[in-house]
């Protein structure tokens, strides 16, 4: 069998070379023809198929592997190339601290065109090959941290870099980074995941090659302040740069706000100290935490909003001609009447706003409180705008058209902390007076804080004061707080957690994008960016790929069904995107941090994992 054969392997080798000393636990048979793995020690050669011709490799399964993380630090480490990327992700995760380790993943790194003067230029790499391999049981921490980092002051620096947000690099530095100019492009970049159910020896990867660690699955689980420093800072860095790098759309007034966000978040990181989070004081913030949202259950809540509002319904080239109409919303229905005095009769119009689009059109110094709809229909979407005349108004109606397009009505204990979420985000952007001293602060980088849409627009003279205005609304916010706000605006944008694959559907002859975000599908026109459909994941009913012609169908309830052939990526990464969202909403905060590997590949593994 194989285990015999692993002995008599070791044994030829150290009769070979009998004054060098070496483990041979971590070594495993890698099948090079067949680009396997041989990890079942009591099978035969024969059972595995292996003949006289097979060339194999007795090799390491834990090799180097340079990764980069979110913040920009490069880490040399040792991953397992033998286990599925999935299972590799997870003992990376845990090495760093870093919990929910479904939620991230790997990719290559996009290809740099080096010019000869660059050629030598590289970041700083971070050694940690000695950490130990990662196992089932619990990591052991000491002051806060991995036992391993707190060996030494060198690893001790290089986990607090991982905790704690670093300053920006120089512009110069961040006009080099890979932005993408259009959807075509930011739907290649989803062409670059590694397969979660195979290994990365099977994959290509090589040792002491890149690869990026990043958030794949927008849906984030349980965050904790007190145990997820790394995770915390490293999903606040992929935030900020997904805005640096115009990756995701923002509004003047947004931007400001980010760059106050990021501007403060700067500041206190390099005062504020690394605090060590303590297991029990976690668990009672937890309890604490289960608590409050029981008690916001049985709190009772308006079941029914009333207003009157201006509505429009735009048509492609004419302009928006708003009317004054009374409106109503019950459940996740929006009923309008001619007047007040008419809403005991039938209304004009009903919108049921479930499953619908709901993005803002605001801007706090023109006193614009818009709330755009797209709302699905049997022809596609209709596209529906509301202008409420005044902030609370807009606060509460755009808090319930969130909900609706949930398939959540007012009653829902989240509805009043969604109205505070929006009031203070709406605070944020208003103008206050500041000293004449903050308005001449030279300090602001403003290349390190807005996207170069901004940064070609206005001066850097006419940035920093808008800065330290949106500055003044947030100066007094703590670290933890800052970046749970600067996370909490970026996911209540309109493109937030969406995925682009160019696809085309069946029957059609023009490529259309796919948008995959945490609770739907959205079908896009290339061509224009408009929405064109959007399906729930609530309403499907299944899904199957056809691996022969790399197709994937997709049915839906009221005899709904799709099907589309992947442009710009393999149909396995949407195959691994739809199941993996449909995995990640099968947790709850009750289990156990123990993750259900076999549930995963059976949702994202196709063929190959069954």
């Amino acid at each position: 069998n194989l285990f015999v054969f692993y002995f008599f392997c070791c044994v030829n080798y150290m009769g070979a070379c009998p004054e060098i000393k070496q483990d041979w636990s971590d070594h495993a048979l890698w099948w090079e023809q067949k680009q396997q793995w041989l990890l079942k020690p009591s099978w035969t050669l024969d059972k595995c198929g292996i003949h006289a011709d097979a060339r194999l490799c007795l090799t390491p399964q834990h090799k180097p592997l340079r990764l980069l993380l979110p913040s920009g630090v490069t880490l040399r480490l040792r991953a397992c190339f033998s286990s599925p990327v999935f299972r590799c992700v997870t003992g990376l995760c845990k090495l760093l601290n870093i919990r929910r380790p479904e939620e991230l993943s790997l990719l290559w790194p996009v290809e740099e065109k080096k010019k000869k003067k660059d050629k030598d230029v590289e970041g700083e790499l971070y050694d940690i090959t000695r950490a130990p391999l990662p196992s089932s049981i619990i990591p052991k921490l000491a002051n806060g941290m991995p036992a391993f980092f707190a060996e030494t002051p060198e690893t001790e620096a290089v986990y607090k870099m991982l905790a704690v947000s670093q300053p920006a690099p120089a512009p110069e530095t961040i006009a080099k980074l890979y932005r993408s100019t259009n959807i075509t492009e930011k739907a290649h970049i989803n062409s670059r995941w590694l397969d979660s159910s195979r290994s990365l020896l099977q994959q290509g990867v090589k040792e002491n090659d890149k690869l990026l660690l990043r958030f794949k699955y927008y849906t984030f689980h349980d965050i904790s302040p007190q145990a997820d420093a790394v995770r915390l800072t490293q999903l606040y860095e992929q935030a900020r740069w997904a805005i640096l790098l115009e990756e995701i759309e923002c509004t003047e007034e947004e931007m400001m706000v980010f760059a106050a966000l990021q501007y403060h978040i700067g500041k206190v990181s390099l005062t504020e100290q690394f605090v060590a989070s303590c297991p029990a004081m976690d668990d009672l913030d937890s309890a604490l935490q289960c608590l409050e949202v029981k008690m916001e259950g049985e709190s009772s809540a308006d079941d029914m909003l009333v207003s009157s509002m201006t509505y429009t319904q735009p048509k492609r080239l004419t302009l928006k001609g708003y009317k004054q109409y009374w409106f109503t919303f019950k459940d996740t229905t929006i009923s309008y009447f001619k007047s007040k005095e008419e809403s005991c009769k039938e209304p004009i119009q009903q919108m049921n706003l479930k499953g619908c689009e709901v993005a803002p059109d605001v801007s706090v110094a023109g006193q614009k409180f818009c709330i755009r709809l797209l709302i699905p229909g049997p022809e596609g979407m209709n596209e529906v705008y509301l202008r409420c005349e005044h902030e609370q108004q807009y606060s509460r109606w755009m808090a319930a058209c969130r909900l609706a397009s949930k398939g959540k009505t007012l009653a829902d204990s989240s509805f009043s902390s969604e109205v505070q979420s929006i009031q203070s985000f709406l605070a944020m952007q208003k103008t206050t007076p500041s000293t004449n001293a903050a308005q001449t602060d030279e300090s602001i980088n403003t290349h390190s804080l807005v996207s170069p849409r901004y940064q070609k627009k206005y001066k850097p003279k006419q940035l920093t004061p808008r800065i330290l205005e949106a500055y003044q609304n947030v100066a007094q916010l703590s670290l933890t707080d800052a970046i749970q706000k600067f996370l909490q605006i970026w996911q209540a944008l309109p493109d937030f957690g969406l995925s682009y694959i160019v696809v085309r559907f069946k029957g059609c002859r023009k490529d259309e994008v796919l948008g995959i975000a945490n609770n739907r599908l959205i079908r896009i026109d290339l061509s224009v960016g408009d929405v064109v459909k959007t399906w729930r994941y609530n309403t499907m009913r299944q899904w199957n790929v056809n691996w022969d012609i790399k197709q994937v169908a997709i049915e839906f309830d009221g005899n709904v069904n799709i099907a589309f052939s992947c442009v710009t990526a393999d149909c396995k990464i949407v195959h691994e995107y739809i199941g993996g969202y449909i995995f990640m909403s099968t947790r709850s905060r009750e289990q156990s941090n123990t993750l259900n590997e076999e549930l995963f590949h059976k949702l994202t593994g196709g063929h190959e994992a069954l």
